[in-house]
Order: C-alpha cells, then structure tokens, then sequence
C-alpha cells in the first residue's frame, strides 16, 4: 500500500512568538531552527521580513535548512500592483524558496476590516500569488477567518481559496483563526473545499486551541483529506495557542491509521528526540515544563497508583498507549501514600536499586513516606528526595558532608536611588572531610519576596564544599514552588526545588517546615546531595 505523504509545517518562530509573553531573540531563532530542522519538519515559518527587528536580522542571517525555510506576509493592498506593494517587495526580498501570504476569506472581514469590495480583496489574493509565481516561489495561501468565513458565506471562502489555487498557489492553508470551529464542522468544510476542486494535495490546516480542540480538528482536516498540517513546538501561539505539534507528531506517527496510510518526513529515530526539543524550547523561554503535557511531559508515563505500578512491572502496555523511549521520555514511578512495594521496588530499580521483596527495609520506607506525607510532604513529584530516603533506610547513603549550623537575617535598606529594598545574608557551617568551613552570601530582593533569603541560602550552601565543589559549581536552581498545607497557627510549608545541572539532567526535591527557611534549605540539602551521589563516584 502506498502511503500518502504529509507534510509538517512549523510555525513556531512566527505564530509562537504571537503568544502572551514569548519574545524570541535573533540567536533563540536559530536555535530553534536547527532543533526543528533536526527533528525533520518539511517547513519553517522564520517570521515576517520587515514587521519587526528580530524578524528583520534574523531573516538576513537566514538558516541553512534541510526543511524549506519560509518567509510570511501579507497579499498586496488595494489600489497598487504586486509589483509595487513596499511591503509585499519586504517580504519577497527575504530570498526564501518558500512564500506565505495571508489574506482575508471572511466576506465580514474584508468589508468590515479592509474597507474594500469582495472583488477587490479576491483580486488582490490571485495577483499576489501570481506575482509570486512568477519570480520562481513557492506559494503557499493562508486563508485567514476560512471556516467562519465558510459558515457565513460559502461560496465567497471558496472562491478566494480557489483564486489562489489557480493562480499557481502550491498549499491552501484553511486557518481557524479565532479556534472556535468544531471538528465535525473542520472535516466537513475541508471535505467541501476539496470537492470545489482543490485537491486535497493541495490543502493545508491552521488550527488554533481557542476549544481545546486545535489538535483534534487538525486530524479531522487530515481524515477529510488535507496533506499539510501546521502548527507549534509545546503548542504555542496568539490566545490559547496554535495545534500542538510535540501531540500532532507522534499521534500521526504511532496511531492508526495514521501510521499506516501517511507518510511524514520524520524519521523514528528524530522522534526520540521530540522531549529533548520540546523541553529545550521551554528552557529558551525560562519556563516550567507542563508535566501533563502528552507524549513529552514528566507526568505522560507516571504511574501512582500500586494496583497500577504492578502491572505495569508485568507488562507495560497495561497502562501505557506508547512506548515512552519511542518520544524520549521516560517511565516514571512516583512515591505516594498510594503506593504499594510493587511501586515501591521499581522505583529503588530505576536508581540502580535492587531490592529483594522480603527486605525488612520495604515497609518501613513505605511506613516513613506515609508519615511525612501526613506531615505535608510530597514524593509524588520530588523523585530525588524519596531517592535519598530510601537510600538512608537501606543503609547505602554516604555522608558527603555534615551541616552544623546555618542562619539568615533580612535586613530593609534604602538603595542609592531612595528605594526600599530587602537585604538577605546567609552563613552556613559545613563540615567536609573533618575540617569546618563558613561561607557568607547575600541577596538582595527588590520585591521583599521570600526568593531573597533562599537565594542567599543557596549560594551559601554551594559556596565551599572542598573536593565537591566542582560538581556543585554547575548546579542551578531553575524552579521553586511554595505551598501552605494546613491553615491558621499551626500552618505547614512545603517548598519544592527544581535543579538543573550542567549535562541538563533535571531532579525535584521537597522540605517542609512551619518556617518557609528551613523547608527551603532542607530541599536545598537534598538537591546538593542528589548531585553528589550521581556524580561523586563514591557511592
């Protein structure tokens, strides 16, 4: 059986960088470029030549791509040629191979927002795609508003997609641009507009995730036939964002009948790499991976439940639709006053940990993780800190280094320009290898926010730790996350730290306390420890 080839159509660097927040710089562009071109798209949208700076320098820095590079724009305005449009002429300068052009499809839109006749506007699209024909581009139409413009007005939508069509235009995209549009509704105008004459070779979708259903109407437009799909790396984009593409990839790759009738330019081996891409774009950004996030996220192959993680040691696929390894993660057990030994010993195995199941350690560690999670603490999504309990039970956790004494004062100050701020100094006595060392740090904390004295903290636990010092000099704090868990007086904090380190590896650690210090510093400790057994060879 032959397959269908479809092809992928990133847009992250264009309609992504739309999303509240997310400003890429000019080297965040092309690093994003060479991931995307690594993983094996067919296009990426770089952005609009002209429309802004970065675009600008980015666009005459142009990547060398395997993926057709893109340039987007605008179909020329009114009252001008193609040829003398300055805007259009920016966006053909850029040289790209490939050529994007919006334009409107939306009766309502074009009279409404542009201010011309419906005749005009369709002039205006066969005469921008045909310019670009003519200097030897591909051309690609973005129907802008085409399935609200196909609901209100049938026959107009269809005929600007097909003025672009028969102007030599290689896709027409169908945009849902306002992501309001059911999937029913997107298979069934996608179906429609392949039946007006243009082939469903010829068609692309746009979807956004204004419903939560970009991904889904994305497939809809594939089973009606469309043979390019677009959309962002972790789903970015304008508003609730555009089509996930770490979503659309796999399931198009590993779900039927996808992975039997079409063909993608991905190969299985660059989709192992697709949680490496989308965690590397989420750590340009300086965000937090979304844990539940499917196929990539931390939490896509957690198992909880015992009932649950003992099934899965006898046969993965009881609860597992995919193979993590084939997307790059990985399967994880979390601890949990839920858990059972099953969950148990398959957590202590992933560390490198085999225990026999009549080991009298088991159920006490159980026993201990019930009792603090009673006290607030949470092993669910602090792996590294159940790590060092278990390890301390089972007798096999070395002491690397002893803490005597640690302090913090916060101190509120006038800087020189008459601002209060806040001032936090932290001392910390360590003892390594028999010898006491002081170290002293400080932080200063405009907002007065408890991030200052836990700053402080930690640099001053990292500051000296004799032979250790070079392994704790790579080890950043990339998250922290405070929670009260009991209300009033008698309030309970829970702090949870996630550290990153040199080789990108990733680990959370939990501290609670009724002091928000001590919580913090105790998961500060366990990071630090966490570290020192990966990488200390003396464990």
């Amino acid at each position: 059986m032959t397959k269908d080839r479809l092809y992928i159509y990133d847009t992250t660097l264009r309609d992504g960088q739309q999303t509240q927040g997310v400003q890429f710089s000019t080297p965040e562009k092309h690093q994003i470029a060479a991931t995307l071109d690594a993983l094996g798209v067919d296009y990426i949208e770089g952005g609009w030549p002209g429309a802004n700076p970065t675009d600008s320098d980015f666009f005459a820095e142009a990547p060398k791509t395997k993926a057709k590079f893109t340039a987007f724009g605008m179909t020329k305005r009114a009252g001008r040629s193609a040829e003398n449009d300055d805007v259009l002429a920016e966006v053909m300068n850029a040289g790209t191979k490939s050529v994007c052009l919006v334009g409107k499809t939306h009766d309502f839109h074009v009279e409404t927002a542009l201010g011309i006749t419906l005749e005009e506007n369709q002039e205006n699209i066969r005469a921008s795609i045909a310019h670009l024909v003519a200097q030897g581009r591909e051309a690609l139409f973005d129907a802008e508003h085409f399935f609200d413009g196909y609901k209100a007005n049938p026959d107009y939508a269809l005929a600007c997609a097909k003025a672009a069509y028969e102007a030599g235009a290689r896709w027409i995209v169908l945009c849902d641009t306002n992501g309001g549009t059911l999937p029913h509704q997107v298979f069934e105008i996608t179906r429609a507009t392949i039946a007006a004459g243009i082939p469903g070779s010829h068609i692309g979708i746009h979807t956004h995730n204004d419903t939560e259903n970009a991904v889904a109407c994305s497939l809809a437009a594939i089973d009606a036939g469309a043979r390019q799909v677009q959309g962002t790396l972790n789903g970015l984009g304008e508003r609730c964002g555009n089509a996930n593409l770490t979503t659309l990839i796999p399931t198009l790759m590993l779900k039927e009948p996808y992975a039997s009738q079409l063909k993608t330019g991905i190969t299985d081996e660059a989709l192992r790499h697709l949680t490496q891409a989308s965690r590397q774009l989420d750590d340009i950004l300086n965000r937090v991976p979304r844990k539940q996030a499917p196929y990539v996220g931390a939490s896509a192959f957690a198992h909880k439940a015992g009932l649950h993680a003992s099934a899965i040691l006898k046969d993965p696929t009881t609860y597992e639709h995919i193979d993590p390894e084939r997307v790059g993660n990985a399967r994880v057990i979390p601890m949990s006053n839920q858990a059972g030994q099953s969950n148990l010993r398959r957590r202590l195995a992933e560390a490198g940990l085999e225990v026999a199941p009549d080991n009298p350690a088991l159920p006490m560690i159980l026993d201990e993780i019930k009792r603090r999670e009673a006290e607030g603490y949470t092993y669910d999504s602090a792996q590294a800190s159940f790590e060092l309990l278990a390890r301390r039970a089972l007798g096999l956790m070395p002491e690397f280094f002893e803490v005597k004494r640690y302090k913090v004062t916060v101190e509120r100050r006038k800087n020189k320009y008459d601002q209060m701020v806040s001032l936090s100094e932290a001392v910390v006595v360590v003892k390594v290898d028999g010898e006491k060392k002081l170290s002293v740090s400080e932080s200063l904390d405009g907002d007065g926010s408890d991030r200052g004295p836990v700053n402080a903290l930690s640099k001053a636990l990292a500051k000296d730790l004799g032979r250790y010092q070079a392994l704790v000099d790579e080890v950043k704090l990339v998250d922290f996350k405070v929670r009260i868990t009991q209300g009033g007086t008698e309030a309970v904090t829970r702090v949870i730290i996630d550290s990153q380190d040199a080789q990108g590896r990733r680990w959370s650690t939990v501290g609670v306390s009724a002091n928000i210090v001590d919580a913090s510093f105790d998961a500060l400790l366990d990071a630090v420890n966490w570290k020192l057994l990966r990488d200390s060879g003396e464990v």
